[in-house]
């Protein structure tokens, strides 16, 4: 395991790495990948591995970021999972984590993002300082919707990002580690 974070039953989810590039451009490159956030695919490999940069530089400051997931068997890189720290203001929110993932469309509808999106709150809320976590999605994108609320996070409200409606969730950490933590407890 190449810096393993979290091991899941079928993952092993990481620090990204600049060999992560490709797969990071395979990734952001999918429209499809893009319909529902405010950014546009990317368009070369440079834009992939800057991005990494900076997601390494969260890991430097803060200690959490975007963790690479991977294929237990494989190794492959099927996309990435965990926290990002905003500091700019949205849904009135301000200084907060939220968890993102984003997976390779062949692995849409396999359960990859159900089973790192419960083994990321389980780490933060068993390892790091956070009481709260919050997860936004598109109200269009019904699978995201779905996710949020299968791994525990709550509805909060809806609210306007970048002229688009999104749900807002959030999920604290007793009520989180009672529903989900003494069974689901990650490899370190």
């Amino acid at each position: 395991m190449k810096n393993a974070i979290i091991e899941t039953e079928r993952t092993i989810i990481r620090e990204l790495v600049p060999t992560d590039g490709a797969g990071m451009f395979e990734l952001d490159s999918n429209p499809n990948v893009h319909r529902y956030i405010e950014r546009k695919p990317v368009e070369s490999i440079e834009q992939s591995k800057k991005t990494i940069i900076a997601i390494r530089k969260q890991y430097a400051k803060i200690g959490v970021g975007r963790w690479a997931v991977e294929l237990k068997e494989t190794g492959k890189f099927i996309g990435w999972t965990g926290f990002k720290a905003n500091g700019e203001p949205i849904n009135d929110l301000s200084d907060y984590v939220d968890l993102g993932y984003r997976f390779i469309e062949d692995y849409w509808g396999k359960g990859y993002a159900t089973e790192t999106g419960i083994a990321c709150p389980n780490y933060a809320f068993t390892h790091l300082p956070y009481e709260k976590i919050y997860g936004f999605a598109d109200v269009n994108n019904g699978a995201s919707n779905h996710i949020l609320k299968k791994i525990g996070f709550k509805f909060e409200n809806k609210f306007l990002w970048d002229e688009t409606p999104h749900y807002c969730y959030s999920t604290a950490r007793d009520s989180w580690l009672d529903e989900f933590g003494p069974k689901t407890s990650p490899t370190i």
